[in-house]
């Protein structure tokens, strides 16, 4: 079984695996009345058993990249959850992309909703701002909740980083689809989000907007 922790902080639910040979987070959020699961990386057995009893809502894919979609394809058969894309990336993760050059295919998987900058994804009573963030891949995107709506209103916002943003680092750009210049603008936008602001990165350890100002913005934005 792989490592699961719950996080004591942000402004709605959440709940992370381990999993995969990158060590993927994987994130399990909900505001009691909806769940969503972010960036399925593998073993999906492992992915259900952390949910339990609580009705999976939808599945959200913050960029194509085969260790965070690994699962995707099996949980949402086993759940009917609805899959969210960026419309940039929802065409690799529907035709099954090759894993990073590795010349594995990954299991396609549809996608039911497509997004782009500026859209509020609703889920429950969660209200996710989606940033667009190019510079791992094209279609990389991240979300933002304001505490106002979440279910635990008193505490910090909360942003799904993907591989944009990690802890004292970002995400790698020398992929296909990747670019510097493109990741130093969306780091730029990132760096408008309020200090107190949890960051839940795909990679690693949490962080927050403010611990990230002092290192990462500072030297990329």
């Amino acid at each position: 079984m792989s490592d699961r922790y719950k996080v004591n902080r942000g402004c709605v639910d959440i709940e992370f695996l381990v999993l995969g040979m990158l060590s993927n987070n994987t994130y399990i959020i909900g505001d009691g009345k909806a769940t969503m699961v972010v960036d399925p990386s593998c073993h999906a057995d492992e992915i259900l058993e952390a949910l339990g009893e609580k009705k999976l809502d939808a599945i959200v894919l913050t960029h194509h990249h085969y260790d965070h979609v690994g699962a995707a394809r099996e949980l949402k058969d086993a759940t009917g959850a609805t899959v969210i894309s960026s419309v940039i990336d929802a065409p690799l993760i529907e035709e099954g992309s090759p894993a990073l050059g590795s010349g594995r295919r990954m299991t396609p998987c549809p996608v039911d909703s497509l997004v782009e900058d500026g859209d509020i994804v609703q889920i429950g009573d969660m209200a996710w701002k989606i940033i667009m963030t190019p510079g791992h891949t094209k279609g990389s995107m991240c979300l933002f909740i304001d505490p106002r709506f979440g279910n635990h209103p008193e505490n910090e916002p909360v942003l799904l980083s993907g591989d944009t943003l990690f802890c004292a680092s970002i995400g790698r750009t020398d992929f296909e689809g990747g670019s510097m210049e493109d990741m130093r603008a969306s780091l730029k936008r990132l760096a408008f989000l309020p200090d107190e602001t949890l960051v839940l990165p795909g990679h690693n350890d949490l962080t927050t907007i403010g611990a990230e100002r002092k290192r990462i913005f500072a030297q990329f934005a």
